[in-house]
């Protein structure tokens, strides 16, 4: 796999094996260059290490060898460079819609003016203007994750971080949300490194796609998306869409089929 000349987020040769009897080798050396402004989805089978990575990446796992580097510094926890959007809902069930984006900015001491400035940008950016006072509890799930991409890029980071965003949500809902990220990653210019395993949304929303190998997983595959953006939900329908998903999703079967055949009696 080549190298980017001045990666924004360079993966070198990351493994991660889990203790146990026997050990679990969840992610063979994995290497991966991330440049600035880059949107990566990574896809897989279930179980092939793509969350495991991820993970590493922000901060909140370790790897077992190999390094993670962000603007040529070594990762070696978490940190407001990085913002994270999981698939659960994670946002604080007592705090508001605007309290929930303001939360990051509180603990870095900023002034509550200016707090409440950035907040109301990225609430209107993401189509809550309206609920700034609702409680979590009082919004569909859709809009949670509103919030929680809110509050990521709120802080600022250079790099998002989204693990399965939106796999919790309906059809309809979810098409919705790939365009509002796409839109609002087009503004923003953010670096991005998104997991998902669904096909059509890997092709949509990403300028590359790496496609994980079975567990133990490791980088099979890495392709190009080269659709224009903009772009339209109807660029779905289209003959080099179609091409796109023929190629991935062979990929995808061959190492799906590795993971049922390990999984045998």
């Amino acid at each position: 796999m080549g190298l980017v000349v001045n990666a924004a987020l360079a993966i070198r040769g990351v493994a991660r094996t889990f203790d146990g009897k026997p050990p679990t080798v969840a992610l063979l050396p994995t290497t991966l260059d991330v440049a600035t402004n880059d949107f990566i989805t990574i896809l897989g089978p279930s179980g092939c290490g793509k969350s495991t990575l991820l993970r590493i990446v922000a901060g909140l796992d370790t790897p077992s060898a190999g390094d993670v580097l962000l603007d040529g510094q070594p990762v070696q926890g978490p940190g407001a460079d990085r913002g994270m959007v999981f698939q659960s809902y994670t946002l604080f069930p007592w705090l508001t819609v605007h309290e929930n984006i303001c939360f990051g900015l509180r603990e870095k001491g900023m002034p509550a003016a200016q707090q409440r400035e950035i907040a109301a940008r990225f609430i209107a950016e993401v189509g809550l203007t309206g609920f700034e006072s609702h409680h979590p509890r009082q919004l569909s799930g859709g809009m949670q994750q509103r919030v929680a991409l809110a509050r990521a890029l709120a802080n600022d980071p250079k790099i998002l971080l989204l693990d399965e965003p939106f796999g919790a949500l309906d059809n309809q809902t979810r098409a919705l949300m790939q365009e509002l990220l796409l839109s609002i990653w087009e503004l923003h210019r953010k670096t991005v490194l998104f997991v998902t395993h669904d096909i059509d949304e890997a092709i949509f929303m990403a300028n590359r796609c790496a496609v994980f190998s079975a567990r133990p997983g490791r980088i099979k595959t890495e392709l190009a998306i080269d659709l224009p953006y903009p772009r339209h939900y109807t660029v779905k329908t289209t003959p080099r869409f179609s091409e796109l998903k023929a190629q991935v999703t062979e990929d995808i079967r061959a190492e799906s089929l590795k993971t049922a055949q390990m999984n045998l009696p």
